[in-house]
């Protein structure tokens, strides 16, 4: 089994871009391994690439439902100043964020960080399943094409024509800041405490888009979430963010009242914010290992 944990954070991080929910990655790389102790026979070869086949297996399994994962972004036009929430989907509607630290290997960070972008995640989830996994295990972990083809029990010339289909059918996206400017953090969190909306929205990029999981409900433009911050009756003024990571990205757990409220992603590209994601989940927090109440957060830190 000890042999099998070093595998563990590749392992989750490819299940999560397959899955796009951290908790379904976690119970796939849980099921790996079960399945792993039982079959793998040294003899046939090396554990990783049989670790690899058998969570393909899980996840196809895991993906036979009707539903995708998607963004706001994904499922509507943008919402207009005033617009209603609507009706909250369900958790399995959404791409989930993941912590990095589940996911991410420290010591490939500028190779993968963009591939756990919400996203590029999202983007995924409109593939075919065996077609994402050979578009990850090609372009992400940068297996071989005969190595994918053995894992997948495909041919070599089937790896190449999923991987030109996959590639032709993800959108182009613009790259993230690979170091984030921790005055930029430190400014948005000052600002977003405090409510002062001219400051948060100057940090903002004229064409951002701020979204609210479980509402399909989403913004885009500076302006536009100047004025929702503006005639919203300040519902989080007050509010305490305390920094986490997710998806390769700066992120908050928003605290109000001293109560868990919501998990902030945000997204920066050229100095300033581009994306601004906030899931209405406290059950993120424990995930995150953020406390369930900003008093204990305090103490935590010291």
């Amino acid at each position: 089994m000890a042999e099998m944990e070093r595998h563990r954070v590749e392992l989750t991080g490819y299940c999560y871009r397959m899955l796009g929910s951290g908790f379904e990655a976690e119970d796939a790389v849980q099921e790996t391994f079960v399945r792993a102790w039982r079959t793998y026979d040294p003899g046939r070869g090396p554990l990783r690439p049989w670790l690899f086949h058998l969570a393909t297996n899980v996840c196809v399994d895991m993906l036979r439902g009707p539903q995708r994962r998607a963004r706001a972004m994904d499922l509507g036009p943008a919402a207009v100043p005033g617009a209603a929430l609507g009706e909250p989907l369900p958790e399995n509607r959404w791409v989930q964020p993941v912590p990095d630290a589940r996911v991410l290997d420290p010591a490939d960070l500028a190779v993968t960080r963009e591939t756990v972008r919400l996203a590029f995640v999202a983007a995924l989830q409109h593939l075919p399943p065996r077609q994402r996994a050979v578009l990850i295990l090609r372009d992400v972990l940068k297996w071989s094409a005969a190595e994918t083809a053995a894992l997948l029990g495909a041919t070599v010339t089937s790896v190449n024509s999923s991987l030109q289909r996959a590639r032709a059918r993800l959108p182009a996206s613009d790259p993230l800041d690979a170091a984030v400017d921790e005055g930029l953090l430190a400014r948005y969190v000052t600002a977003f405490e405090r409510y002062d909306v001219d400051a948060l929205v100057s940090l903002l990029h004229e064409d951002a888009t701020s979204s609210m999981p479980p509402f399909t409900w989403w913004l885009r433009g500076r302006e536009d979430i100047r004025a929702v911050l503006l005639h919203s009756d300040a519902p989080c003024a007050g509010s305490r963010l305390v920094p986490t990571r997710a998806n390769g990205c700066p992120a908050f757990g928003q605290y109000l009242n001293g109560e868990p409220f919501a998990l902030l992603v945000l997204e920066v590209s050229g100095g300033v914010v581009v994306g601004e994601t906030t899931y209405l989940d406290p059950g993120l927090f424990p995930f995150f290992g953020l406390p369930m109440s900003f008093g204990a957060a305090l103490r935590t830190e010291g």
